[in-house]
């Protein structure tokens, strides 16, 4: 294929050394004359394993050449990569102008061609960037629509410094979000014979994919250095420590708890996560990632009040309140917590649990109902039926069989407020909400 990569900078340069590599004819472009020379001599404008040999190669094969010249790499190729920097303005918030910039450029340079071009964005961007700027900005330089005139898509990159050849060919998965087919066709073949899953997505998605990998890498870091901190004023071998923790691939390194949804609760997460911030204190340790996840999980609540509140719900069934499915542990149910602040905010509520049965509770559970939330018990209602009866709005606590079949009663009148994600209420189209999808 015929590939211009705009920036040679560090993607930029690795992805233009590894495509020609790969076969493809690739041409690179830059508004620094140095880099533009560098490359066409053969010479890589930046320090990685592997690739000065492979700019080399590429150059003295005719596979991959520089320059200056925006419009003749876009006449003379099918696909542009955008990889220019995106770097943080002193507050913090993402400079996109070279972005913008090269965007308006490719654009000029689609209106003098006669055949369809495919603009990649593979710097990093917000999510809405794609859609919210460069697509309007090459509409109305290239003078025509996506998927008519030219094709867009956002492909981000997930290479490290240091092992960015490896991760080149071996990617952890491949992200596409594609505005037209085409486009999306063209990075499939692109990138064909490479390893791991391909994902064809939104813009917004795959904007965001490289977001939630680079936040969750941070907070692993941050997470363990403060695990760390902990261990070295005990006397505690951290290291021994989380090779423990890291043999647990069922709860630990996994999937588990890390599809979004609402806060925790029971009787474990919130007092082990209360006691090690308040040990760290009590030994002069400033841990502020585990010092703030009860305060977090709090805002996970107070962001599921108000979105139940802002739905205009005012007569309200709970289909579950223990913390979790499958149980009838109600110790710091973060559902008892939204319950309360719902009827103090003059809601009706009616709240059914098959697992909570009050015939059937012993021990803390029953103490836990009578002693510390009476009131609650009040409320609660033997079956579905009168569940559903005389409600505007059917919160969905839990991916029970019993509360899918529930949602299939559901009355035009009613909505649904879904926080466990059940399919079968997808289905009620506008009378139906996801907390966090």
């Amino acid at each position: 294929m015929n590939v211009s990569v705009f920036g040679l900078g560090y993607v930029g340069t690795v992805c233009s050394a590894c495509l020609a590599h790969m076969g493809h004819n690739v041409v690179g472009v830059d508004l620094n004359e140095t880099k533009v020379d560098l490359m066409s001599r053969g010479h890589a404008p930046i320090v990685e394993r592997d690739v000065a040999e492979y700019v080399a190669d590429a150059v003295s094969g005719g596979r991959l050449r520089a320059t200056l010249d925006v419009e003749e790499a876009a006449r003379e190729t099918d696909l542009s990569l955008i990889c220019v920097g995106t770097p943080s303005r002193p507050n913090g918030s993402l400079d996109t102008r070279a972005v913008e910039g090269v965007a308006r450029q490719i654009g000029r340079a689609i209106a003098r061609k006669n055949t369809y071009h495919s603009v990649v964005v593979r710097s990093t961007v917000l999510p809405g960037t794609v859609r919210g700027r460069v697509l309007p900005i090459l509409e109305a330089e290239a003078g025509g629509r996506a998927g008519e005139r030219f094709g867009l898509a956002s492909n981000p990159e997930f290479m490290r410094e240091g092992t960015a050849v490896t991760d080149f060919y071996d990617p952890p998965k491949t992200v596409i979000g594609e505005v037209d087919a085409e486009t999306a066709e063209r990075l499939v073949a692109l990138y064909d014979g490479l390893p791991g899953p391909v994902f064809r997505t939104s813009l917004e998605i795959a904007e965001m994919a490289k977001y939630a990998d680079n936040v969750w890498h941070a907070l692993k870091v941050t997470f363990g250095n403060e695990i760390g901190a902990i261990c070295k004023k005990e006397g505690i071998d951290s290291h021994r420590l989380m090779e423990m923790f890291c043999a647990d691939t069922k709860l630990n390194i996994s999937k588990a708890y890390l599809k979004p949804g609402f806060a925790f609760g029971g009787s474990c997460l919130p007092k082990d996560t209360r006691a090690l911030a308040h040990h760290a204190v009590s030994r002069d340790l400033d841990l502020p990632v585990i010092a703030n996840i009860a305060r977090s999980n709090r805002e996970q609540i107070e962001r599921g009040i108000d979105w139940i509140l802002d739905s205009g719900a005012r007569s309200v069934c709970f289909l579950g309140f223990s913390f979790k499915a499958g149980t009838d542990d109600l110790r710091e149910s973060p559902y008892l917590d939204m319950i309360e602040r719902l009827l103090g905010k003059g809601c009706q509520i009616k709240v059914f649990d098959r697992n909570v049965e009050l015939a059937k509770l012993t021990g803390a559970n029953r103490s836990y109902l009578y002693g510390v939330i009476p009131h609650v018990a009040e409320l609660m209602v033997d079956n579905l039926d009168e569940a559903l009866a005389g409600t505007d709005t059917v919160v969905v606590t839990a991916n029970a069989p019993e509360y899918r079949a529930a949602v299939e009663r559901i009355r035009p009148s009613q909505q649904v407020l879904d926080f466990a994600r059940l399919t079968e209420a997808e289905a009620l189209g506008e009378s139906y909400d996801g907390f966090l999808w």
